[in-house]
């Protein structure tokens, strides 16, 4: 009894740790901007509307608790009740179905407007937490995917899939993943001398993003068809322009596996900022679980390259800034990545899209604007940079 009661005190306690008063400020903070971008997204396009009317095409009941709106939002189609109780059926499990009457307001902002903010929230989600887990297991503040060259191997993999291999473009999450993952191994293989560093590493991934980003250039002049050509542009630059609920339906799934893992695995990456030395007294095989949660880092990024191409800077700032909000513990600093990572991204693409309006921008150059002013002034506020 002496030992329960002492237990429960210590646990709540360990709650009230990291469940602190900054990450729940920075989780509603960002939570308002990504409400306030989407609000901003909906409301501005070729067919104007007021952002009351706006607001109201969003909570249209008619469209909001409709499953059927939702059945075809989410799955592409009607799910056949029958077929998901018999395995040899499971070809036919999701059946074509029409879209729900809507007005014309809700059609637009559903269709159109709405899933590009979803998207852009998946994407800057994804990067966040996986520029987060980087820097963890490189311990090293400089490490992101776009520096240790996942972006370009995953890029590389897509651009390879349109330009030659099209009849794989369902599959574009997991040659995505191949191709980040690929690039990792590489960068970890030039890095590795009696074990790794983080100079060697950021070294290494510039040499690899240098080589992948050359042979994704190449990779223009056989393409004939200039409609791939634009699509590979947007593909390299990043981009949210005509997205829909098919990026969203491509990108959620490995999303929602990618955090969970990372949540499971913030204590992980704590332990291994200690230090190898320390991890491994503490019983933590520190190779197997590196590459483990890179793995997950990979897919995290993998999934927002999958659908929005290459973006950088999201997954280096965006750790930095709630690093510094919340602090290194890695229990709040994936959950303050989760929510503030779609808030820059959502905002950045309000501002692709209305800068220069009626032209938008790709939101891979907003990031890039905002990233290295940042990154800049984040150099010289700091003595030194590099291992954490």
């Amino acid at each position: 009894m002496a030992s329960e009661t002492t237990d429960e005190p210590a646990t709540e306690a360990s709650h009230e740790q990291w469940l602190d008063g900054s990450l729940i400020t920075l989780c509603v903070g960002s939570l308002f901007v990504v409400v306030v971008g989407g609000l901003v997204q909906v409301s501005f396009g070729a067919f104007s509307m007021t952002i009351a009317e706006a607001w109201r095409a969003v909570f249209n009941p008619e469209v909001l608790l409709n499953p059927r709106a939702w059945e075809m939002f989410l799955l592409g189609g009607k799910l056949n009740a029958d077929a998901l109780l018999n395995p040899l059926a499971w070809d036919s499990l999701i059946v074509s179905a029409e879209m729900p009457e809507m007005n014309k307001r809700s059609l637009i902002v559903w269709n159109i407007r709405l899933p590009r903010v979803l998207v852009g929230a998946l994407v800057g989600m994804n990067l966040a937490v996986s520029g987060a887990i980087f820097q963890a297991v490189t311990r090293n503040e400089l490490a992101s995917p776009f520096i240790l060259g996942v972006s370009s191997g995953a890029g590389l993999a897509i651009l390879l899939t349109l330009v030659v291999f099209s009849s794989l473009s369902a599959l574009l999450p997991l040659v995505a993943s191949f191709g980040g993952a690929l690039a990792f191994l590489v960068v970890y293989a030039i890095a590795w001398k009696n074990g790794t560093s983080p100079v060697r590493l950021v070294l290494a991934g510039v040499i690899v993003g240098t080589v992948f980003g050359s042979l994704q250039t190449g990779l223009f002049f056989f393409a004939d068809d200039i409609g791939v050509v634009q699509s590979a542009i947007a593909w390299t630059t990043g981009s949210l322009t005509g997205t829909d609920w098919e990026q969203v339906r491509m990108a959620l799934p490995w999303t929602v596996v990618a955090m969970l893992l990372a949540l499971v695995s913030s204590r992980q990456l704590n332990v291994l900022l200690l230090g190898e030395n320390t991890a491994s007294s503490l019983g933590m095989n520190v190779e197997k679980v590196r590459f483990a949660i890179s793995g997950v880092a990979v897919l995290a990024a993998a999934a927002s390259i999958a659908v929005a191409g290459i973006v950088g800077f999201v997954g280096l700032i965006v750790p930095h800034m709630v690093r510094n909000l919340v602090g290194s513990d890695y229990r709040k600093l994936v959950v303050g990545c989760i929510f503030a990572g779609p808030a820059l991204m959502v905002a950045a693409d309000v501002g692709a899209r209305l800068a220069l309006s009626p032209v938008q921008i790709p939101v891979g150059i907003v990031t890039g604007l905002i990233g290295g002013p940042y990154f800049l002034y984040l150099m010289r506020k700091q003595d030194e940079m590099g291992e954490i």
